[in-house]
């Protein structure tokens, strides 16, 4: 690839993981003050109808048999399942700790690939995975209830299984982006996710009986920048980039996260949970220490 082709998809990594260290915040927001299922479906709306209205632009569609496998997969794993689990967890645990937890996704992309698609994995990278995994446990385990994490081992247990459902999104997606354009991949999954959202909340039975404008704003930022915005950034940094390097990049949504928890909500880390936060970046830059390798090309065939 050209440098400024390079260039230009890590300035969109870096950009999409701004936004997505912001939506923890605004999920926060708008949970406190409409129901999780509203919140997620109104997201997911949103970002469908933007689509629809930019149709035109949708770029190429190169479909093959048996590709509704993996565009299945992808759209059930992000946005179906990661956005249950990640309501979850927020309704139990703060911004800044879910956000944390969010490091172990590059570590878990070369665990997943080793595992299932037969990819060589370094002992370095092994032994920062156990750092950062260890990281991860003592920052839940040192946290204590208080408004903002009222209990942060369940809601770090929900974040963690959101990872690995985006472990398996980002995986799927790599092997799809030659033949879909971001665009598609990203459409489909604000389509599917408005198909499986949209029903659960109108089935819910404690609806608000008002609405703030706050926590309308936090939706329509939601399903307009980030879902449209920074799903689209990544997807296009994961076409450009091996999914290994791209994902490097989620090292960054807990720095995002903890600098806009910190301005926005007022959340604070203890001194256990900075040192253990310190642990899951030091296993992830130790796990980085010698270059990954790229997936082979059709290696999900």
């Amino acid at each position: 690839m050209q440098t400024g082709g390079r260039a230009l998809a890590m300035a969109a990594l870096v950009l999409a993981m701004a936004l997505w260290g912001s939506s923890f915040i605004a999920l926060k927001l708008a949970f406190a003050e409409l129901p999780a299922l509203w919140v997620i479906a109104g997201r997911m709306l949103l970002g469908a109808l933007v689509f629809l209205a930019a149709w035109r632009w949708r770029g190429r569609i190169d479909y093959r048999p048996g590709d509704w496998k993996y565009l299945l997969a992808l759209t059930a794993c992000e946005p179906c399942l990661y956005f249950i689990f990640e309501a979850l967890a927020l309704q139990h645990t703060s911004a800044s700790q879910a956000g944390m937890i969010t490091a172990l996704l590059p570590l878990l992309v070369a665990f997943g690939a080793y595992l299932f698609l037969h990819e060589r994995i370094s002992r370095t990278t092994l032994v920062g995975f156990a750092l950062a995994l260890s990281g991860a446990l003592w920052l839940s385990l040192a946290g204590s209830a208080d408004e903002h994490a009222p209990n942060p081992l369940l809601g770090n247990f929900f974040e963690l299984l959101a990872i690995l459902c985006a472990t398996a999104y980002t995986l799927l997606l790599k092997h799809l982006t030659g033949r879909y354009s971001p665009f598609i991949l990203t459409a489909l999954q604000a389509l599917v996710g408005s198909l499986f959202f949209v029903p659960l909340a109108a089935w819910q039975v404690d609806w608000p009986s008002s609405f703030s404008t706050q926590g309308l704003a936090a939706v329509a930022y939601l399903g307009v920048v980030v879902t449209v915005g920074a799903y689209g950034l990544f997807n296009f940094g994961v076409s450009r980039l091996p999914a290994s390097q791209a994902t490097a990049f989620t090292n960054l949504i807990p720095l995002f996260t903890l600098v806009f928890a910190a301005v926005l909500l007022g959340e604070r880390l203890n001194d256990q949970q900075m040192f253990a936060a310190a642990l899951v970046f030091a296993g992830v830059i130790l796990s980085q220490w010698r270059s990954t390798p790229r997936l082979p090309a059709g290696v999900l065939d």
